[in-house]
Formats: C-alpha cells, sequence, structure tokens
C-alpha cells in the first residue's frame, strides 16, 4: 500500500512536470518585485525562508502609493487566463490591502487583498485578450495600508490554478524564469561575509584591511542592519571601556552619532557613511540586494553559497575558504548545518538564575519604530477596524514610538513568521495612530505619520553553537579566559510582555517591558565567534554561541561590530596558517590575541 500511494503520488506530479512542460511557451511568469518602476511600492524580503521569493508591498502609511508599471512581451497573440498571488494580510474580517492590477490601461474586474483569506495564493483575475507583441501592467494602489502582490502568472490554453505548494511552485518559478540556467559564478573569495549588519560591515572591513580577498552579500539595498535608516535602531554597547583600547576602532568609523530609536530624519543614521567606507577599500566586493538562500557543503565544510537579487531575481554563486555569518538569523549556519539554539534553555541545564524554570521557544521580539511630525494645518486619519482596537480606557499616548513596541515572546516565531510580526506590528500603531487623531483632536489633529517601519528590527533568534557558550556565569563573574576578546558592557536585558499590554491584548502584546541588570565589563571568549561543527564557518553578531541569559547582554550593535573586527583577524590567522577557526585558538593563540591588542 505505501508503495503504491508513493508510486500515485509520484505520477502525479510527473504528469503535472509535464503538462507544465507543453505549455511553457505559453505561460509568463512576472514577479512583482522585478517591475521596472516601483513607484511607491516596496521591495519586501523579509519572508524569503518561507515564501522563496521577495514581494512589492505598498506602504503609504495610510495614504494610495505611486502606481508600480512594467511592460510585458508576449510569445503568442491570444487570450490569457491571468492569476496574482497575493493575500489579504489583516483580515479581520476583511482587510485594508486593496490594490487593482491594469493590462494596457484596462483594469481586471477583480479587487485584489480583500479576500479575507491570511495566506499566500493564486487569484483568478479573469482573461484578457492580447492582440499586440507587449502590453504594459499596472499595479495600482487603493489604501496606502500595505497591499502586496508576489507574482503574477498569464496562462494561455488552461484553466488550471498555478501550484501554491512550495515544491511545485518553486520549480514552475525556476523554469519559467531560468534560475539555475542564469546562475553566475562571481568568484573564489579568502572570506565571504553574509550579512552586512554592523557585525558583518565590520568583518569584511577587517579582513579586508589585513590582506584577504572579501565578499560582503547584504540582503538589503543599505548597509547597517538595524542601524539603517530601514530600521532605525541606535548604537549600543561602550567602546571605551574595552580591555583592548584599539578594538572598535572600525566600529567608530561607521558610527555616526546617537539620533535615538525611530528617528523621522533618515540622515541621521549614516546610510551613505556606511557604503562610502566600504566601497573605499580595495579587497573588499559589495553584494547588496542578494538572499543567500543556499549552501554546498562537503565533510562539515561550506563550499559555496548561492544567493538571488531580491528585485531582479538573478542568481549568483560565491565560493570560498572562510565564511562568516553575520544574518542575525544564523541563516548561513543554518543552510550549511551548524548545531544551534532558539529560545530559552532551562535553569536546570544552565545553572543560571535568570533562566527559565523550563526551556521554551520564548524569543525577545521584533520591532517596527514609527514617528509623526508636526504639520502647519490639520490632517485626517482613516478609521482602521481591521487594526489593534484601541479606547479611551488603552491606548499609547506618543508622538514616536521607542523599542517597547516589540512582538515576539515566543508567541511568533522570529524567523518563519516574520511577516505575521511585522504585520501586527503594524496594525498596533495604524490602530494607535488612528484612535490618537480621531479622539485626541487638541494634541494630534496637526500631527502626521512621517515614516514607519516595514523592514522589522529582529532581537533575537537562533544561535550558532561554538566551542564557548557564554553563559550569565561568565558575564557576572567577569570571568576571563585565554581568548578573552571582545569587551561588553550592556546590562543583562531581557524584555517580557508589558503587563499592562498583556492584560488588553492577550497573547497578542506588542508593547514590552524589560529589568536591566548591570554588570562591570566583561569578555567575550573568541571560542564563541565560530561553529563548533563547520570547520571554516565563523559568526558575529546576535548569533554568536551563547545562552539566552547571556544574549540579552551580547546582542548590542557596537559589541557586535567589535565581534565583526576579532572575525577578520581571526581569518587572516587561519588563512596565513591554512588552518581552520579553531586552529586559531588552538595552535595560533598568541599571536591572535597580540593582533588584537596591537
Amino acid at each position: 500500500m505505501i508503495k503504491l500511494i508513493f508510486s500515485r503520488h509520484l505520477l502525479s506530479f510527473v504528469v503535472f512536470f509535464c503538462m507544465q512542460r507543453l505549455v511553457a511557451q505559453e505561460q509568463i511568469l512576472i514577479e512583482a518585485e522585478s517591475f521596472k518602476q516601483k513607484g511607491g511600492w516596496v521591495i519586501d524580503q523579509q519572508s524569503f525562508p518561507v515564501l522563496h521569493s521577495s514581494y512589492l508591498m505598498a506602504h503609504g502609511m495610510g495614504r494610495p502609493v505611486a502606481d508600480a508599471k512594467t511592460t510585458v512581451k508576449f510569445p503568442k497573440k491570444g487570450t490569457y487566463r491571468v492569476w496574482v498571488r497575493t493575500k489579504d494580510w489583516a483580515p479581520f474580517p476583511v482587510g485594508p490591502g486593496r490594490f487593482k492590477l491594469f493590462v494596457d490601461g484596462k483594469p481586471l474586474q477583480v479587487t485584489f487583498g480583500e479576500s479575507g483569506d491570511s495566506a499566500w495564493k493564486w487569484y483568478n483575475g479573469g482573461d484578457i485578450k492580447v492582440d499586440r507583441d507587449s502590453v504594459e501592467l499596472v499595479l495600482q494602489d487603493l489604501t496606502g495600508f500595505n497591499g502586496r502582490v508576489d507574482a503574477i502568472l498569464f496562462n494561455k490554453g488552461s484553466e488550471a490554478e498555478p501550484p501554491n505548494e512550495l515544491a511545485a511552485l518553486d520549480m514552475l518559478r525556476n523554469r519559467l524564469l531560468g534560475l539555475a540556467a542564469g546562475r553566475k559564478e562571481m568568484g573564489n573569495f579568502d572570506l565571504v561575509v553574509v550579512g552586512g549588519g554592523v557585525a558583518g560591515t565590520c568583518a569584511a572591513l577587517s579582513a579586508a584591511r589585513l590582506g584577504l580577498k572579501v565578499a560582503l552579500i547584504q540582503d538589503r539595498p543599505l548597509l547597517g542592519g538595524n542601524n539603517s535608516s530601514e530600521v532605525r535602531v541606535h548604537l549600543m554597547g561602550d567602546l571605551d571601556k574595552s580591555y583592548y583600547p584599539k578594538l572598535g576602532r572600525i566600529v567608530r568609523e561607521l558610527d555616526n552619532g546617537d539620533p535615538g530609536n525611530g528617528n523621522p530624519n533618515a540622515k541621521e543614521y549614516g546610510d551613505a557613511r556606511k557604503f562610502a567606507i566600504v566601497k573605499a577599500e580595495k579587497n573588499l566586493s559589495l553584494f547588496i540586494n542578494t538572499h543567500v538562500y543556499q549552501a554546498e557543503t562537503e565533510n562539515n565544510t561550506i563550499k559555496a553559497v548561492i544567493g538571488r537579487n531580491i528585485e531582479t531575481n538573478q542568481e549568483t554563486r560565491f565560493t570560498g575558504a572562510y565564511f562568516a555569518d553575520c544574518t542575525g538569523d544564523g541563516t548561513l549556519g543554518f543552510l550549511a548545518g551548524a548545531d544551534f539554539r532558539m529560545g530559552r534553555e532551562s535553569r536546570k541545564e544552565t545553572g543560571e538564575s535568570l533562566a527559565a524554570d523550563e526551556a521554551d521557544d520564548f524569543t525577545l521580539g521584533t520591532s517596527n519604530l514609527w514617528a509623526s511630525i508636526p504639520v502647519d494645518s490639520a490632517t485626517t486619519f482613516p478609521e482602521t477596524p481591521w487594526a489593534l482596537p484601541f479606547s479611551d480606557e488603552y491606548h499609547i499616548d506618543e508622538v514616536q514610538s521607542d523599542w517597547q513596541w516589540e512582538t515576539g515572546f515566543g508567541n511568533f516565531n522570529t524567523i518563519t513568521e516574520a511577516e505575521q510580526i511585522r504585520d501586527h506590528n503594524l496594525r498596533a500603531v495604524y490602530g494607535n495612530w488612528s484612535y490618537l487623531k480621531n479622539h485626541k483632536p487638541e494634541k494630534y489633529a496637526k500631527r502626521e505619520l512621517a515614516w514607519v517601519a516595514y523592514i522589522g528590527g529582529k532581537r533575537e533568534s537562533r544561535r550558532l553553537m561554538g566551542d564557548h557558550i557564554l553563559t550569565q556565569m561568565d558575564i557576572q563573574e567577569g570571568k576571563m579566559y585565554p581568548d578573552a576578546t571582545v569587551t561588553a558592557t550592556w546590562t543583562i536585558d531581557l524584555h517580557f510582555p508589558d503587563k499592562k499590554n498583556s492584560l488588553y491584548f492577550p497573547d497578542e502584546e506588542f508593547f514590552a517591558g524589560t529589568k536591566h541588570i548591570r554588570v562591570a565589563p566583561y569578555t567575550i571568549p573568541y571560542r564563541s565567534l565560530y561553529s563548533r561543527n563547520i570547520n571554516n564557518l565563523f559568526m558575529a553578531g546576535r548569533n554568536i554561541s551563547t545562552t539566552h541569559v547571556a544574549f540579552g547582554s551580547t546582542r548590542v550593535m557596537r559589541t557586535c561590530g567589535m565581534m565583526g573586527e576579532v572575525v577578520g583577524m581571526a581569518a587572516s590567522i587561519a588563512k596565513k596558517y591554512q588552518s581552520s577557526p579553531r586552529s586559531v585558538y588552538e595552535k595560533y593563540l598568541s599571536e591572535f590575541m597580540r593582533m588584537i591588542k596591537d
């Protein structure tokens, strides 16, 4: 019976594949993120690990954005069925993300994004007649409230719904876009750094300045991660209390001062400064907008990584001697099979007084910051019945957010449910702002939203395990190991749902509290900065080898940047002796520590 069931599934798959091959010349797939003119729509790649694709989103903060436009060539004239892959992101019961698709100036009869279904799937847009070689497509946003579209498919000769199952959808996408066939080899590098946040940028600069040929791969158009103008989190952690005073000098170069969290002025976060510093390095090649989604390994060693451009879908392959995971999510380590941990350990397991009674999936959350500004005259903001409900009894009377606007806490998985977390944050921001505008006009009538982050600022996800796992005791006792490197100063800062927020939004919290447990400056061992089971993998940033409790202190960005500097130095030693990251500790520690001190 098992063999029969398997055979039937295999036969169905083969039949589907063959049918798709027969009509391939009559199918045209347009990835929305590849539209030539984006208008006011933005590219969102945060859910690539789940969707295997980026998408376009109309992030207008309540005002319809400018149209997105592109031209599509058709190999044959005739009648085509139009399919649009989208979702209703806030179906309570029907969400606000409505949009229209125009084909050669004519709108399809269907209005998309208001189905009441939160799942990504294909929607039938009806049939169109194509009598020209090429047609113009226009995406028209109707609300400014984050309508989104993944792809558009034109199908001639078949009315069958395109596949929603991920493996079949991947096959369709790969075939119609020619992804594998068009893959480019980008060359061989001494060090491939995946993740262009503060940690990854510092790692790449450090290694390049020591003579290594470095690739820095970032999945967004900007460097800096949470410190970029897309997320707008300020840098924390002291540099002037380091046991090694010269460690942190690259962080200082990138540091644009302290504009606070969620500053409405994007320039305060120094995007141009970061780009200029990176581009000045002759040994460093920068690849932005490239999401690494595959690792090629052999004998627990990474040989290459494969990325896809989040806008063009061009695939690229990078080979290297050493790799550094600076993604925050531990993405490269996960793809390569590195040991990792996610969530809280138990007190019994670690011996930490601050650990949970029992191990669980609880993680610190993700923030989408926002800010309003004063304007000359009164403005309006629509009612938001699809958003979180606020009232005279409970609302947040603020003109700008800070770190407390946070969703996660084990209610959502910060990697596989990143889109849901961001959307929950948006429902909180828009719902609260709608209440303030419509019920507190004396304070808010002459204010309007200047900026709302659509890229989530994550705190915690995977932690990659190294030869040393940093603990609460290491921090509070100030243990000085022989491989002590980065000096950290931040408190043990573990967030939890705000009690009042929990009262009004049980299991749907979006506001955090914390208790800062102060510590004296302490050091992080180098052994926490490389994988214990992947032979050529370093890590720097919030994904290093710590317990959940210790992570509460190591995760701030100036500290993470110093980790990157250390990884660049270690990579230079490893290359010099053609050895592994572990060998730097076991065989060349004296030389390595002299480099850090000097």
